[in-house]
């Protein structure tokens, strides 16, 4: 059926017009929802009858809130105008003076002055701080959007001047950072929100946790919105859109997506061919989320009740974007010809005005009446999340000096004659004498901007952003003695360090006044890792409980959802679950609430696939426990080259606050978790920790005597050799590799007579950054007794040479080289992971017994400890291939 053609060709226009005056009937005598009804119904018996109707996504290219709809706006128009531009003044002075020689610093003017009205109409009417009877609320920023928050935060009084000088000056202590950054700003900003694509689905998550807060009692969330403010170019980014449907799905109308639809990014438009707010607009609708279009300001409303054959609708809807770019650019006759020239009607509409008035007709993303009007309706708005498509021009204000212009996103600098047209058009009282300089204004204050701008913070509750961490220490904490049965070991029996965390899990979840606040998080691999015991016990979250019967409900670990379930078992989103983690792992500052997440996923899929939620987790301040599940490019035998990790601890190295560890055994795993609890939730520290697990089953030992130091520094002595002999050497294992030296020392003393100590090194990393601090201290401080770090205190006097081997690759265990005497020859798994026998695998990798024993009788080679012919024999004996491919490059 062609529906647009039928639509084209009325064949009884009478029969329609009763149709169209009935629907005005039912509207005038019954309201809009009887109306809705009926149409509803209409649809449905259509349907019944096999007669399918196309279901549009897009609404015309007008505002969503009709003007006779729109709430009278609650303050001055006037003094929130004026406080406004004073903002963007700051703002761009800001910049401009970062970049002005020699300190070319880079800023970014534009963002803001295109979303200047959408932030100040948050910040004098809706955004609540967290000094008020209700919770605050939680906002995302937009990361280039940072100088007018900034500037705000002068004009407020919270920052002074001298701070401004110091924008992107951040060695010294008072800078501001380039873009929001809770760790080198610890009490203004939240959330890091610069790396495009991870604020709107961390806001998402972070929605979502604010529910699960509330339905399992622990915190009252019910009036807390979640603001996220984003670019339409940033919606490219697949983090940006990937998660919407769970918005709609989870009913989140406590979260609120304002998108700057400015129509530029860096290197041109957004959509030059296309309509980026038609094409969000059928996105967001399509996934069920109230979408608000803010297009056109006040100045067009008169324009459109004029249209009354559509005509201006028509020609708004056919327009491409790329125009609405060169209308800006071009002014006010380019558009009267362009635009309203291509159809009479049209011209008609607009003789009346002047060239510059068509110019200066407001896009709505700057009219505060249209912003005011679609904030309400967002916070009025129930069932679902809501999405606001506000259009604005890229640098509004800055004129010739590049508003609506390609190179807007990178303008930096403004000479005298556009820093005075800047001033003029706006209204800044900054004499000419003082220009070239680009002061900073801030009203006196006893004036109305001040007295304004301070009551409107005060009556909504503070000031925005500040991150406030009031938490108290958590006491009780669990303690050893609550991990015993992982301490004893596991009584011949062989188990994986997975099964063994599976236990422990089930343990903290477990005790009383502390396991409430432990957040378990996977994405969709529970079972993989053992925890499906977890699911009838402690249940897995849904706002909306359990709508159905699960298909194995007759069994006894069935699927069970609840409101009150504590699992968060996010599906096949590894970008999702970390989101939750980032949620949970800074409830005690968003909140004040010590939730203590655990986010078991497959090792390979966390740093790689997620490394920039990571990164963001510790700029900010994040805590809790990641655990990289399925370690190991051997130990995960089945999988093959996708999903066999053997790098996750290099990436681990480069995260600053991640505490890394590689633990062999379930005490160990025992004594990192202990200690992490108290590090974390009892001392405060800004830390999270990073824990590989593996799927191999081998007898857990009983925790050695004074092993509980080394295992949290970093290494210690598992095993020495079983008798002293001439020639001595050193095995540093981590993980299932711990059973593969343990066999080597074996074969060592046994076939070649060679004394080898077995080391377990927990933690390479720890290691490496506790040996650098001493290091540098020690350059620093020549005169005074040479520190040494717990390693070299650990290796001191140790004779031998020392062979290092893990899953991992050899770049794990050469980053505490520098420390160790002698040369550290290191095994491990480079190159591409394939699926065959464990055996087989470490063979191929060369980290097997084997190769490990000819490691080490190689070194005692290099020191001239015993003959090539030794090594020579040995290779025989132990039938390894000489002319075997390198892993590194098949």
């Amino acid at each position: 059926m062609d529906v647009e053609k039928l639509l084209a060709n009325d064949p009884n226009p009478e029969e329609t017009q009763e149709w169209l005056e009935s629907l005005d009937y039912v509207l005038q005598r019954e309201g809009a929802e009887r109306a809705i009804y009926l149409f509803e119904r209409l649809k449905d018996r259509l349907a019944a009858r096999g007669i399918s109707l196309p279901s549009p996504t897009n609404t015309p290219y007008v505002n969503t809130i009709p003007p006779d709809d729109e709430p009278p706006y609650p303050g001055s128009v006037e003094i929130e105008r004026r406080i406004r531009s004073i903002i963007r003044w700051n703002a761009m002075a800001m910049v401009v003076k970062a970049n002005r020689s020699p300190l070319d610093l880079g800023g970014h003017i534009s963002t803001f002055a295109s979303a200047a009205t959408l932030y100040e109409v948050g910040f004098n009417h809706f955004f609540r701080g967290k000094h008020g009877e209700k919770p605050g609320d939680i906002v995302y920023f937009q990361g280039h959007a940072s100088p007018g928050i900034y500037s705000r935060a002068y004009v407020e009084g919270r920052f002074d001047a001298e701070r401004l000088h110091r924008f992107r000056r951040e060695v010294e202590p008072g800078g501001l950072s380039s873009y929001p950054h809770p760790w080198l700003m610890p009490h203004f900003w939240e959330f890091p929100t610069v790396s495009m694509g991870l604020s709107p689905i961390m806001a998402i998550y972070q929605a979502r946790f604010n529910r699960y807060l509330h339905d399992r009692g622990l915190k009252d969330t019910a009036h807390q919105k979640v603001w996220a403010f984003l670019g339409d170019g940033e919606t490219d980014e697949p983090e940006t859109l990937g998660s919407i449907s769970l918005a709609a799905r989870e009913r989140l109308d406590n979260l609120v997506f304002v998108i700057n639809c400015n129509l530029q990014r860096l290197d041109g438009p957004v959509r030059g061919n296309g309509k980026i707010i038609q094409e969000l607009e059928a996105i967001f609708r399509g996934a069920g989320w109230n979408v608000i279009k803010v297009v056109w300001g006040s100045d067009w409303d008169p324009l459109l009740r004029e249209d009354h054959d559509g005509a201006l609708v028509k020609r708004m809807n056919e327009v491409v974007d790329g125009w609405f770019q060169k209308y800006t650019v071009e002014g006010g006759a380019f558009a009267r010809e362009h635009f309203f020239g291509a159809d009479p009607r049209l011209r008609k509409l607009v003789e009346k005005m002047s060239d510059e008035q068509i110019h200066k007709m407001l896009r709505g993303g700057h009219d505060p009446r249209k912003v005011y009007a679609a904030y309400q309706a967002a916070m009025d708005h129930k069932g679902s999340p809501t999405v606001i498509l506000a259009k604005t021009v890229k640098g509004y204000g800055l004129g010739e000096a590049g508003e609506g212009r390609n190179i807007t996103h990178q303008q930096k600098k403004l000479n005298v004659d556009e820093l005075s047209a800047f001033r003029s058009r706006f209204g800044i009282p900054i004499g000419d004498e003082e220009l070239a300089e680009a002061p900073f204004y801030r009203p006196p204050p006893d004036s109305p901007e001040a007295r304004y701008i301070q009551e409107r913070r005060k009556a909504l509750g503070g000031y925005v952003p500040e991150r406030i961490v009031d938490v108290e220490p958590m006491e009780p904490l669990p303690t050893l003695a609550d991990f015993k049965e992982f301490l004893d070991g596991s009584g011949g029996r062989e188990v994986s360090s997975t099964m063994g965390f599976a236990r422990m899990l089930g343990r903290l979840l477990s005790l009383k006044d502390f396991g409430k606040y432990v957040v378990p998080i996977v994405p969709d691999e529970a079972r993989t890792f053992g925890l499906e015991a977890l699911f009838r016990q402690f249940g897995i979250y849904s706002h909306i409980g359990q709508l159905y019967e699960p298909a194995d409900k007759s069994s006894l670990l069935y699927y069970f959802e609840s409101k009150q379930g504590q699992i968060l078992e996010e599906g096949i989103t590894e970008a999702g679950a970390m989101s939750s983690f980032i949620a949970a792992g800074t409830a005690y500052a968003t909140h004040g609430i010590p939730t203590i997440p655990f986010f078991i996923y497959y090792s390979m899929f966390g740093f790689q696939r997620i490394g920039d939620l990571i990164w963001a987790a510790g700029d900010m301040r994040a805590r809790g426990f990641l655990l990289g599940a399925t370690g190991g490019r051997t130990t995960l035998n089945g999988e093959g080259l996708q999903h066999q990790d053997g790098h996750s601890h290099l990436h681990a190295s480069t995260v600053p606050n991640v505490m890394a560890y590689d633990p062999a055994y379930v005490y160990e795993l025992s004594v990192i978790i202990e200690d992490g609890l108290k590090r974390m939730y009892r001392h405060g520290e800004p830390v999270f920790y990073y824990i590989t697990l593996y799927n191999e089953n081998y007898i857990m030992p009983a925790m050695p005597a004074g092993a509980e130091e080394g295992i949290r520094e970093g290494i210690y002595r598992l095993a020495a050799a079983p008798a002293k002999k001439r020639l001595q050497a050193q095995i540093l294992a981590s993980g299932p590799m711990v059973p593969q030296a343990l066999r080597a020392q074996e074969m060592l003393a046994s076939m070649f007579d060679v004394a080898a100590d077995v080391w377990s090194v927990t933690s390479y990393k720890n290691l490496r950054y506790n040996a650098l601090r001493a290091s540098r201290w020690n350059m620093r401080h020549p005169g005074e007794t040479p520190r040494k770090s717990y390693l070299e205190r650990a290796v001191e006097g140790i004779e031998g040479p020392f062979v290092a081997v893990s899953d991992y690759m050899r770049q794990v265990p050469e980053m505490i080289s520098p420390w160790i005497p002698g040369r550290l020859t290191t095994l491990g798994t480079d190159g591409f992971g394939r699926s065959d026998l464990r055996k087989k695998l470490r063979a191929w990798f060369e980290v097997d017994p084997e190769s490990i024993v000819l490691a080490v009788l190689y070194s005692l080679m290099q020191q001239g400890a015993v003959g090539r012919e030794v090594v020579d024999k040995a290779i025989a004996t132990l039938e390894i291939d000489r002319d075997k491919a390198f892993s590194l490059f098949a």
